[in-house]
């Protein structure tokens, strides 16, 4: 009877001291596990302004931005974990030392440059007004719904892809999906385009589809001044820029790093820098189902960063050609996931696992 005592006593305390080291155990999982813990994604709509904050525990992160001066709807500005630009702030809030060239790269936006003949993706304030029936507009036209909740949030837009004489060629719905965990935030752009009263042909361009311009320091450093042309053959001086501070680097999925990775294709390219002693990573990962993949990168040292699922000719030296087409009423979806990483670079082990992530 003691012994059976003695042996029931022993087993409480075994048990005993196993609780508390687990929770022990516990608590020291979550506290090591902080860093991944889910931030609060929260939506201001202010329609007077025409935009739509994205918050991330309170502070900005990006804004929707939908003012008819900028000839389609843009993500504006572009904010890190510590609140620095990754977008260049020209031509809406130009900072000291930067470029001033491209005035219709702004922030990150999604269109193309020649769409049934009109150019989408080089039209601005700066376009003369006798050379505008050459291009064409994407004007917002609705906010369909708002999300919010422990994972993130999520915003679903309307917009119109409107010649000058105000025919409508594509109807756009975007749904947007933001989300933040730890010191990497996520933003997925699904954007569905439909024919409207006419046949569709998105003839091989340069010029497209889903671009960001960067902020100075994300740049590669640039030593000789550079001439860019653009579709139409409008030529843009870029002229060299003090270096200091500037230390962007591309590196694609196929370890293709620099300059080299225009005119690669690729599942993903990520552009690390540091900014006001801040690593950063931005990287633009394309999805399986999209037309073209893997995506044709337009990714220039100057700041240019643009994934180009349907402009395959000048990309490719003219190996390959893709005019993609839609009759009348019918529908092709986009998907694209952007990451923005502070504290470290992304590593190629991470994004390829946010790539196989994506494609589910």
């Amino acid at each position: 009877m003691m012994n059976q005592l003695k042996a029931g006593l022993w087993t409480g305390l075994v048990l005993m001291s196993s609780a508390i080291s687990g929770c022990s155990g516990e608590n020291a999982a979550n506290s090591d596990n902080s860093m991944d813990q889910k931030s609060a994604v929260t939506l201001v709509r202010n329609d007077a302004e025409k935009k739509v904050e994205v918050l991330v525990n309170g502070a900005l992160f990006t804004a929707y931005l939908y003012p008819e001066s900028i000839a389609k709807p843009v993500l504006y500005p572009i904010k890190s974990a510590k609140g620095n630009d990754l977008t260049r702030g020209f031509p809406l809030d130009p900072r000291p030392g930067e470029r001033v060239d491209h005035p219709h790269h702004i922030g990150l936006w999604f269109n193309y440059g020649d769409v049934n003949g009109l150019d989408f993706w080089n039209n601005s304030d700066a376009i003369p007004v006798e050379k505008k029936s050459g291009y064409g507009s994407i004007v917002h036209t609705d906010i369909l719904g708002t999300k919010e909740s422990r994972e993130g949030a999520e915003l679903e837009v309307a917009a119109d892809w409107i010649a000058q004489d105000g025919r409508i060629l594509l109807k756009e719905t975007t749904r947007f999906i933001f989300s933040s965990v730890g010191e990497k935030r996520v933003i997925d752009r699904i954007t569905t385009l439909k024919a409207h009263g006419q046949d569709i042909s998105f003839t091989d361009n340069k010029e497209g589809m889903l671009g960001i311009r960067v902020a100075r320091e994300l740049e590669h450093p640039s030593n000789k001044p550079e001439l860019f042309t653009d579709a139409n053959g409008i030529a843009t001086t870029v002229p060299t820029l003090n270096n200091e501070g500037v230390s962007g680097m591309y590196r694609s999925s196929e370890g293709i790093e620099g300059d080299d990775v225009w005119g690669t294709r690729g599942k993903w390219v990520n552009l690390s820098g540091e900014i006001n002693d801040e690593k950063v990573s931005l990287a633009i990962v394309d999805h399986p189902k999209n037309p073209g993949y893997p995506t044709y990168w337009h990714a220039r040292g100057y700041g240019l960063f643009a994934a180009n699922t349907l402009g395959q000719k000048a990309l490719s030296n003219g190996k390959e050609v893709l005019n993609f087409k839609l009759k009348d009423g019918e529908l092709v979806t986009f998907r694209y996931r952007i990451v923005v990483n502070s504290g470290s670079s992304l590593t190629d082990e991470v994004l390829n696992q946010e790539s196989e992530d994506f494609s589910k």
